[in-house]
């Protein structure tokens, strides 16, 4: 047992240490750092949390704080009446974590090459993360990594999912990290992680992302359409356009990248070559995206991603996108019935990796839909 006074932790307490032992990352070859930061920084999480009522009842809450708890609480009104996502505990509580990620996660590639390094845990299966609620000690992963000739990517999380495993317990909370978002994209972020306690499947990050993200596309659309404001709908549409090109951009790389790294050689001229090939197909990328944003009128919030493109960062973005319009052609095949898509998804789940995957690609392979 991790903690020397067991018997000084409450009942549920103790639950939530086993449950957050297992959701977060938490294996058997895991140092007892790792363990140790993973279920402290939920536990944390967990405590700094309370009801939206509360907040909105206390005359010491920032009045524009309580405008958007109170509009949290709408969208998840939404998610569950319109989108059929579950109605349970998961934000309905808030907490200010006072800090601008919830948790930092670190991803790696080899050199010449677009696949995930994959750590694999409990219930979540093999993810190709790891996650650290202290950004210095993901940094001080990052340095393992890269020590060992990988390319690496740390970059901050807004939101995750305990896949419905802590309702039990209040759920999973509003933070600090999201609840400013825009309106579109606050809502987006609540179906996304809603999406994950629907359908969840183990050594599949590509599966579980890429449904969550057409969910919250498909339902994102639906909300901004009969709830949002017009400056709401605006301000998305601009976002959207933006995000869709910017993807093009990036899946324009990838397949570029594949290509100068498929001859899979030992030898040293070769290595050399590729070398050559991926960095002028990197140069390219930035001065394109340079091109691009001259027409976004200032806007740079790319920027950052952009400046850190690598391997790791490429392979990570993909999980999110590769397969979301498959997900988006079965919604629409199941007359964009949302139990209906559901259960279709969980039908995929149920076949082998390599099978449910083939459904879901495109012989065209679009580039992401209108949805966005």
């Amino acid at each position: 047992m991790l903690f020397r006074r067991p018997s000084a932790l409450s009942s549920a307490r103790t639950k939530a240490l086993i449950a957050s032992t297992l959701l977060l990352g938490l294996s058997g070859c895991a140092s007892l750092g790792y363990y140790w930061q993973s279920v402290h920084g939920h536990l944390n999480l967990m405590n700094a949390a309370r009801p939206v009522d509360d907040w909105l009842q206390d005359a010491g809450t920032p009045e524009k704080l309580k405008a958007r708890l109170a509009l949290s609480q709408k969208i998840r009104r939404f998610a569950v009446s319109e989108l059929k996502l579950p109605d349970n505990a998961s934000y309905q509580r808030y907490a200010d974590l006072q800090r601008k990620a919830v948790v930092w996660n670190v991803s790696a590639a080899p050199e010449f090459s677009l696949t995930l390094q994959t750590w694999c845990f409990p219930v979540t299966g093999c993810v190709g993360y790891k996650g650290y609620f202290d950004e210095a000690e993901a940094r001080a992963e990052a340095d393992k990594l890269s020590a060992q000739g990988l390319e690496v990517s740390v970059y901050g999380v807004p939101a995750y999912s305990t896949l419905g495993w802590m309702n039990w317990a209040g759920g999973d909370p509003l933070l600090n990290t999201f609840i400013s978002y825009p309106e579109g994209e606050l809502a987006r972020l609540i179906f996304h992680e809603l999406a994950h306690q629907v359908v969840y499947v183990a050594d599949d990050m590509s599966f579980n992302e890429s449904f969550a993200t057409a969910v919250e596309r498909l339902g994102g659309v639906r909300w901004l359409d009969s709830q949002g404001s017009p400056a709401a709908r605006s301000e998305y549409a601009t976002f959207r356009e933006r995000r869709q090109q910017f993807r093009t951009l990036t899946l324009d790389l990838r397949r570029e990248l594949n290509d100068i790294y498929k001859p899979n050689t030992a030898s040293v001229p070769a290595r050399l070559a590729q070398a050559a090939m991926k960095k002028i197909a990197i140069e390219d990328f930035h001065r394109r995206y340079v091109e691009l944003k001259n027409g976004w009128g200032g806007y740079a919030g790319y920027d950052p991603w952009v400046a850190r493109t690598n391997n790791a960062s490429l392979a990570a973005l993909a999980a999110y996108d590769d397969l979301v319009p498959g997900f988006e052609a079965l919604f629409v095949r199941e007359g964009s019935n949302w139990p209906r898509f559901y259960d279709a998804v969980r039908k995929l789940a149920a076949l082998p990796k390599a099978q449910r995957h083939q459904m879901l690609i495109p012989h065209d392979n679009p580039k992401e839909t209108p949805h966005g």
